[in-house]
C-alpha cells in the first residue's frame, strides 16, 4: 500500500527549510558568510514565494554556527506581524546575529523595533523577505528550471518516476514557485507509483 513515508515529495521532506539547499554561484554559504562580514552583519535575502529563501537561510545558519556564530533563528509565518513572545528576552550572549525568515510579515513598529534592538546592541540582522527592507542586499534568488530539476533529482533519488521535461513543465505552470511545483508533484508521483504497485 502506498505511504507519504515513501513519497519524496511529501511535506515533509519539501517544507521550508527542510529541502537541502543546492548552492549555485550567485549564492553560495560560504561566500554569503564572508560578504555577510564584509557588510557589517546585516544583509537581507529577496526572492519571490518559493523561491528557495527558507532553504538557503537555514544553509548559512549552519555556516555561520559552524564558525562559531551565536544566531537566534525565528520563522514567522503568515499573519505574524510581530516576533514570538520571549525572542529577544534572556541571557545576552557575548555576540549574537538574529535570522528571521519571513520578515516582510512584520508590522512596521515591530520591524523598527527590530532594528533599533540589533543596531542599540552591535548584533547582526539577516532576513529574508519577499520584497527589499532597506537592509544590504546578501541575495537575490531566481530560481530557473535547471535548479527545479536539481532538487527533484536530489529528492527522487532512491525511485525517479518524474522525468525532467515533467519537471520543467510544473516549473512554468507555477511560474517559478518550487513550492508549488513540488505540491503538484506529489500528487504526479503518488498517482504514478499507485499504478505500478497495481501492475
Amino acid at each position: 500500500m502506498f505511504e507519504d513515508r515513501v513519497n519524496p515529495f511529501a511535506a515533509r521532506f519539501v517544507r521550508p527549510g527542510a529541502v537541502c539547499y543546492l548552492p549555485s554561484a550567485a549564492a553560495d554559504p560560504t561566500l554569503l558568510a564572508a560578504r555577510l562580514e564584509h557588510q557589517c552583519w546585516r544583509g537581507e535575502i529577496i526572492g519571490p514565494h518559493g523561491a528557495g529563501k527558507s532553504a538557503l537561510l537555514m544553509a548559512l545558519i549552519a555556516e555561520l554556527r559552524g564558525s562559531g556564530r551565536d544566531v537566534l533563528h525565528v520563522e514567522l509565518h503568515q499573519g505574524d506581524r510581530r516576533l514570538p513572545c520571549g525572542a529577544l528576552a534572556g541571557p545576552i550572549p557575548p555576540w549574537r546575529l538574529i535570522a528571521v525568515d519571513g520578515a516582510e510579515q512584520l508590522g512596521w513598529w515591530a520591524w523598527l523595533r527590530l532594528r533599533l534592538f540589533v543596531r542599540r546592541r552591535a548584533w547582526g540582522l539577516v532576513v529574508t523577505s519577499h520584497r527589499p527592507l532597506g537592509l544590504p542586499l546578501l541575495a537575490a534568488l531566481r530560481p530557473d528550471a535547471a535548479l527545479a530539476w536539481r532538487i527533484v533529482q536530489q529528492l527522487q533519488s532512491d525511485d525517479p518516476l518524474i522525468t525532467e521535461a515533467e519537471t520543467a513543465a510544473a516549473f512554468a505552470a507555477h511560474r517559478g514557485d518550487l513550492r508549488e511545483m513540488l505540491f503538484e508533484l506529489y500528487d504526479r508521483y503518488q498517482s504514478r507509483f499507485g499504478q505500478r504497485e497495481r501492475r
